[in-house]
Formats: structure tokens, C-alpha cells, sequence
């Protein structure tokens, strides 16, 4: 396996009016909202055009003109050795912009809000997080076992610190101590989101990741690719890579998977969310390429929310399976299909109930459509 980990992030917040005063005022950058809801997300600037404008390179702060506070931000290098784009992490008006200016000075640095990373020591896992939801693919080392499981593990946290590390060390994950806890089950399905190919009314698993390249790691954004060796589906080679990002604050993971067929053309794919035994509240909107699920209450454990968002059109077909909720589409050779998955757990106490989730993936998909603007003027 690969592990190309790149450390040019930071991120930053806190800071004082009159700091500002000594920014560079020739630029500013201009975040612009197009929506009419207020939004806190990350936005993106090519790195190129940030250091022809401000006469910066790795060391600058980024300051909020109205307010002098310094603003969060990485440089994200999107595996390659140099950086790509500056990430912000920016909170603009409903219909409001907001201006930025930046100050060749070293800013305040602060903890990681994403991480990923390998854990071997638990049977080759790949485990990710923000500061406000974990994730976990399966390892080969895994398979065959009697506990082993396929789709995507979901960990529901209600603390904004990261805590894989920490988990996995004392490997009491399924208990809450106060942080939360792993009490999803995936089983032998897709779990919280993943994806796999559908064929003749079966879903066609595959073997789990067998390498990864974690492309940037934080402190905003986490980005990495897994691998999967080829398989035969319906008498064809298939192969698959899967590319995650997860930012922070983000309910939900960017995933772009890209199937290689052997001699070209197409496959029909599944995206599922495990089923309960007792129903749920279910949200298939299907034309819209929306699926969310608001699980039933799991005892002391309370309550797990999951959703797909496709970032472009609808899904072709939902069906309800007795152990999960497939949304279906189509797989061409090499070009990629782009969608997010995730999910939510009422006792973090952001969002409480099947109207808010459902609300939440909706609006994000809304988001998606009409992204911020950030300006260099």
C-alpha cells in the first residue's frame, strides 16, 4: 500500500481588528452566496492565482475585513507535490458575501478538524472523520472471518475532537464513554452509502480495498483513494477505485468511483443503505437522486440517520430490499459517478429527528447545484 501524506495544511481561527490593519489591501477575495440560507462550508481558490495576487506562498493569514478574525484554511495539494488550491473555511450571509484579506504573517495554528489513515492493527481497516461524524472501509485482512461485513461502517460521534486514534487504542468502540460510539451494523450489505454492481437482482460485492494513497489529510479536508483488485461481474473483468473527501463539519463524504470494464461499455450499480428489521422513516426522491434513510430507535443507543446525495440528476431505479435500500444506476467504462454518503446520530444533538435529516440532504443537494463563488478582486 501507498501512503503519500502531504503536511501543508493549517488552519486557523481568533484574532484581533486591529490586525488587520496591516493586510494586504490591493486584493481582497469575495465569497458569494447564491442562496437565501445562511452557510458555513469550505470554498476553494487555485493556489496559482492566490500567490499572483497576494505575493504569498505558504506562510499567510487570512483575515474577515468586516470583523478582523482570522479565517481557517489549508492548502490543499490534491496528491500532487505542490499545492492545488486554498481551501477556506468560511460562514457567509444568506444571499450575502463576504469579504477576505490576506496578510503575509503566520497564523495562529490549531487541531485538525479531518483525518484518515490505515489501521492495520485492526484487520487493515481504513478509517476517516471529521469533527462531526467517523467512517470505515474493510480490509482485506477481514475477509472470511465470521465477523466480516461489506459496505460502509458509519461511527456516531458527539464530540467535535478526533477520536480514531483513540478508539482503536483502547478498542472499546462499541461502548460510548461520553464521545460516542460504533453501533452500526453493516453486515452484508452496502451499509451507509457504498456502492457496488447490481446484476440480474443481485448485488455483486467484490473483495474489500486492497490498497489506498491518502492524497491530503487535513486539517480541513481529508482526501484519499482506494483500490480494488478485478473481479468478474455477469462474465466481464471489473475493477473499481473510489476517491473520498470528507470536510470539515460535513455530514456527508464527496465519493467519485470509477468502474474500468473489460472491453468498454456499461454496468448497472447499486448505491444501498442497510435495512432494519423494524421500519424506519424512508426519503426517495428519486428524480432528484436523493435517498435517506432515519433509522428506528436501536434501544439505548438512539438513533442513526444515513443519505445519498448524487451531485448531478436522479437515480434510475429504488428498490426495497429485505436488508437494504438500493438506489440504482449506470456504471459506464471510465467515467466516474460522482455522489456523497453519510450520516447523522440524534444523541450529538444536531440533528434530532427524520424532518431535520431529511431537510439536511436535501439542502445539501440544493448546495451542490448552486455552490458558493469566491472572487479574487
Amino acid at each position: 500500500m501507498r501512503n503519500k501524506m502531504n503536511g501543508l495544511g493549517c488552519f486557523f481561527f481568533a484574532g484581533l481588528l486591529a490586525a488587520a490593519c496591516g493586510a494586504n489591501r490591493e486584493h481582497t477575495i469575495v465569497i458569494s452566496n447564491p442562496l437565501n440560507q445562511e452557510r458555513e462550508e469550505l470554498v476553494s481558490i487555485p493556489y496559482g492565482e492566490f500567490v499572483t495576487a497576494f505575493s504569498v506562498d505558504s506562510v499567510f493569514r487570512v483575515i474577515d475585513v468586516a470583523t478582523g478574525e482570522e479565517v481557517a484554511y489549508q492548502l490543499e495539494t490534491q496528491g500532487a507535490d505542490t499545492p492545488q488550491q486554498v481551501l477556506l473555511q468560511v460562514s457567509v450571509p444568506a444571499s450575502g458575501e463576504l469579504s477576505l484579506a490576506v496578510e503575509a504573517e503566520a497564523p495562529v495554528a490549531l487541531q485538525p478538524k479531518a483525518y484518515a489513515r490505515y489501521v492495520p492493527e485492526r484487520y487493515d481497516d481504513f478509517a476517516w472523520e471529521n469533527d462531526v461524524v467517523a467512517f470505515r472501509m474493510y480490509g482485506k485482512a477481514l475477509e472470511g472471518r465470521p465477523d466480516d461485513a461489506q459496505g460502509l461502517d458509519l461511527w456516531s460521534k458527539r464530540t467535535t475532537d478526533l477520536v480514531i486514534d483513540k478508539w482503536y487504542a483502547h478498542g472499546d468502540y462499541h461502548t460510548d464513554h461520553g464521545e460516542g460510539m460504533d453501533y452500526y451494523s453493516v453486515g452484508q450489505t452496502l451499509g451507509a452509502g457504498d456502492i457496488a454492481p447490481y446484476v440480474n437482482g443481485s448485488i455483486d460485492y467484490g473483495k474489500h480495498y486492497r490498497t489506498y494513497e491518502i492524497l491530503d489529510n487535513g486539517p480541513l479536508r481529508t482526501t484519499f483513494k482506494l483500490g480494488y483488485e478485478p473481479w468478474q461481474v455477469n462474465g466481464k473483468t471489473v475493477s473499481v477505485s473510489k476517491v473520498y473527501s470528507l470536510d470539515a463539519g460535513s455530514q456527508l463524504n464527496k465519493v467519485e468511483v470509477t468502474y474500468s470494464i473489460e472491453g468498454g461499455g456499461t454496468l448497472p450499480a447499486a448505491i444501498g443503505v442497510a435495512r432494519r428489521a423494524v421500519e424506519g422513516e424512508i426519503l426517495n426522491e428519486q428524480d432528484r437522486g436523493i435517498l435517506g434513510y432515519w433509522e428506528p430507535e436501536q434501544g439505548d443507543y438512539g438513533i442513526t440517520g444515513v443519505g445519498v446525495v448524487l451531485a448531478e440528476g436522479g437515480f434510475e431505479s429504488y428498490e426495497a430490499l429485505p436488508t437494504q435500500y438500493i438506489a440504482v444506476l449506470t456504471a459506464s467504462d471510465g467515467q466516474p459517478i460522482t455522489y456523497f454518503n453519510g450520516g447523522t446520530w440524534n444523541k450529538a444533538g444536531r440533528i434530532t429527528s427524520a424532518n431535520a435529516w431529511f431537510d439536511y440532504v436535501k439542502v445539501f443537494k440544493e448546495r451542490q447545484a448552486s455552490p458558493l463563488k469566491a472572487e479574487i478582486k
